[in-house]
């Protein structure tokens, strides 16, 4: 089980040695603590920090490690104010409105944790508020005493802050942008190779048991995944807002973009989904009933296949064209071709109950052109926002002919 963990992503073999290293790199600091006076016996926080805030990518880390920092910060001042200020009520009225305080700002700030704005990008932010707010309010220390100490906690979770974070980005980064990136380009992938593969497998399927077509064809059961992939899409996103510019990713990408591509590819996992039983049934409609129908079918699955991997060689490439997919608009015409086919009753005389199959078969792919449609304007649209590079660009160089006798001059230039 351990070696399968490893090979499966071996990132998390690395993230193991990481927070190893950032942790002996604390350590370093605790055997020169003669120079570091100040941090007293608070280094632990340190210690504490990195094993709190080094998570698996560099956007949560540093989201995480922010959010540490500022909580702390911003509740270590709240509480040493509301101390002074109680301090001018005596010792019982101190007690009274110490806990007055306590009691609305942790309630105050925990109710908070329900917007889920704040919950997806400082849910962690606020925990560490009120656990700090609450330790600083109802400290027995002294005012100059409480200072001293939390001046140097800040000061150590600063330090494990910056560790974790200069370890997360310096060593083999996890960028959880690009992992968004590929996923969404690997569920495009998904539907596009089932999409190709559908029209061939129904149409001339000779009575393939269910258990054959899946062990056959596994790439008919890829697409499944997409189906629960939005909660991991959403986490990715929101984390992705804190990393860096890096590689293709600039600083504010339009993650939110990539949501929107996330749903219009579900929305046609969906479709796919109902389209797959009758993939794994289709023995049941006589040929015959299929076979009138096959030409505009088989046109739509695999003109539609090809539209989601042009887009997806939109994303992993990360070029945009000036030109509209020509697949969408062959997919399109497929499917008006497929209505004028069903307008003239093509199962007439035939039984209701094996026409049904083939008539919702048909219905679904006019469906599914409609969001393979969605899919690629969504994909555009990301790539006009992110500043993707024009293809043209990537081939600027053009050949022009020079009329002469022989017909055999030509003259080659390619842009700087």
């Amino acid at each position: 089980m351990v070696i399968s963990l490893g090979k499966d992503d071996p990132r998390r073999v690395i993230h193991s040695f990481k927070v190893g290293l950032a942790l002996i790199l604390i350590s370093i600091l605790q055997y020169f603590r003669p120079s570091f006076y100040a941090f007293g016996d608070n280094i632990m926080w340190a210690v504490l920090t990195v094993v709190l805030v080094l998570e698996f990518s560099v956007g949560a880390t540093l989201g995480k490690g922010l959010n540490r920092v500022l909580a702390t910060g911003l509740a270590g001042a709240f509480g040493v104010s509301i101390r002074r200020i109680a301090s001018f009520s005596g010792d019982k009225g101190k007690a009274v409105l110490t806990s007055m305080f306590v009691f609305f700002i942790a309630g105050t700030v925990t109710f908070m944790r329900f917007s889920p704005r704040l919950k997806a990008s400082y849910d962690y932010g606020l925990i560490i508020f009120i656990l700090t707010f609450c330790l600083v309010s109802l400290s027995d220390n002294t005012e100059n005493e409480l200072l001293e100490v939390a001046q140097e906690r800040l000061l150590t979770i600063i330090i494990g802050s910056c560790i974790a974070i200069v370890v997360s980005i310096c060593i083999c980064p996890v960028w959880i942008g690009q992992d968004l990136h590929n996923q969404i380009a690997g569920n495009i992938q998904k539907l596009a190779d089932f999409l190709e593969g559908f029209g061939d497998e129904y149409f001339n399927n000779l009575g393939n048991t269910e258990e054959a077509a899946g062990d056959n064809k596994p790439f008919f059961h890829r697409y499944e995944s997409v189906l629960s992939s939005k909660g991991s899409e959403e986490t990715m996103a929101v984390l992705a807002r804190w990393e860096p510019c890096h590689g293709g990713f600039r600083f504010h990408h339009p993650w939110k973009q990539y949501l929107k591509v996330g749903n219009q590819i579900r929305l046609c996992a969906y479709k796919i989904k109902a389209l797959s039983v009758f993939l794994l049934r289709s023995e049941q409609t006589p040929y015959e009933l299929r076979n009138r129908i096959q030409e505009p079918c088989t046109n739509i699955s695999m003109e539609s296949g090809m539209a989601l991997k042009e887009s997806l060689l939109i994303l992993k490439h990360m070029t945009k064209s000036s030109m509209p997919n020509p697949h969408v608009a062959n997919a399109k015409n497929a499917a008006e071709s497929l209505k004028s086919v069903l307008r003239t009753n093509p199962w007439e005389g035939a039984d209701h109950l094996e026409i049904i199959p083939a008539a919702t078969v048909a219905s679904l792919l006019i469906d599914i052109v409609i969001c393979v449609e969605n899919i690629c304007e969504a994909v555009d649209e990301l790539a006009t926002l992110a500043n993707f590079v024009p293809s043209e660009l990537l081939h600027r160089g053009t050949v022009q002919p020079i009329s002469n006798s022989d017909g055999l001059v030509h003259v080659i230039s390619v842009a700087e």
